[in-house]
């Protein structure tokens, strides 16, 4: 297997991302291919955290501690990434189910599909849709600080090879972070903003706009990736299967099996050579860093 031109990172949550981690560990185990060497690298909510660990050296996690060989299947790990609420973090896991319910809710109002309407439409009418759905979330209180300040302890610049996925609140437009032409932002602010669900998190404010969770948009963003004729990229979509205790919401799968196609083939039609990674299932972090370090090194072997 060799190594991607382009990474795109899904959004998935806590669990999405143990599992991207052992996804990557698994094939770099296999090949020592290096992620961070990708000429560019797209991260949406939960993937934008993992962009920036690899960036800032951060090896991908099988499920033990840096730099272990194959996970134990009961190692519990650090689920330092996030992207949606874990039950963990949050008492007895309300949080989580208002973030499924918001999520489906999102789904239903803007009609079952989120980033096909910017895609078939034209990005006026998908970009309304999507304002008009955000302006009927209540505002929270709850912020992703901590998170920021870790992501800002990491040091990285722009330097043309991260992108990150957010959605402008009021105008409910996509703004890739770190592509030609976005505003101005750290990287902090921007995986700050790209995980910040609605409902959930308060916005990020970022000069004079507020910005939320990039998964509004699109599960993968995985058309924002720079990719042309000859182009590898390999995206990693969690959320293209069931992670975590709870089912997701129907408007929520029927949303993102969509939006993946339609971007796959967005890609295609550009001439690039797209392999899209989906989950097996898995009920935990710790679980899923096992299962995807196993798809992982079994994708690499497959070539």
């Amino acid at each position: 297997m060799q190594r991607p031109d382009v990474l795109v990172l899904g959004a998935g949550g806590t669990v999405g991302a143990a599992w991207m981690g052992g996804v990557l560990a698994g094939i770099a185990a296999e090949t020592g291919i290096d992620f961070a060497a990708c000429e560019h690298i797209v991260g949406t909510s939960a993937g934008s955290m993992v962009a920036a660990d690899l960036l800032a050296g951060v090896e991908p996690r099988a499920g033990g501690p840096a730099g272990a060989g194959a996970p134990a299947e009961d190692d519990e790990g650090t689920a330092l990434l996030v992207g949606e609420p874990s039950a963990r973090g949050n008492g007895d896991g309300r949080a989580q189910g208002r973030a499924s319910r918001l999520a489906g809710s999102f789904a239903s109002a803007a009609g079952s599909s989120l980033a096909p309407l910017a895609l078939s439409l034209g990005r006026a009418p998908g970009s309304l849709v999507r304002a008009a759905a955000l302006a009927r979330i209540e505002a929270a209180h709850a912020t992703l600080g901590d998170l920021g300040g870790r992501i800002a302890g990491h040091g990285l610049r722009w330097d043309g090879k991260l992108r990150v996925a957010c959605v402008d609140r009021a105008r409910g437009r996509r703004v890739v972070f770190g592509a030609p032409g976005a505003p101005r932002a750290t990287v902090a602010e921007a995986v700050q903003a790209s995980c910040s669900i609605p409902g959930i998190y308060r916005p990020v404010r970022i000069g004079d706009d507020e910005y939320v969770d990039g998964a509004v948009w699109s599960p993968t963003n995985m058309d924002a990736a720079p990719a042309l004729r000859e182009t590898h990229v390999l995206c990693l979509a969690p959320m293209a299967a069931q992670l975590g205790t709870r089912e997701r919401h129907p408007a929520v799968r029927a949303a993102t099996s969509t939006a993946i196609r339609l971007e796959t083939l967005t890609l295609q039609r550009r001439g690039a050579i797209v392999r899209v990674v989906v989950p097996e299932p898995a009920d935990a972090a710790e679980r899923a860093r096992v299962t995807g370090y196993r798809q992982g090194r079994a994708l690499a072997r497959a070539g």
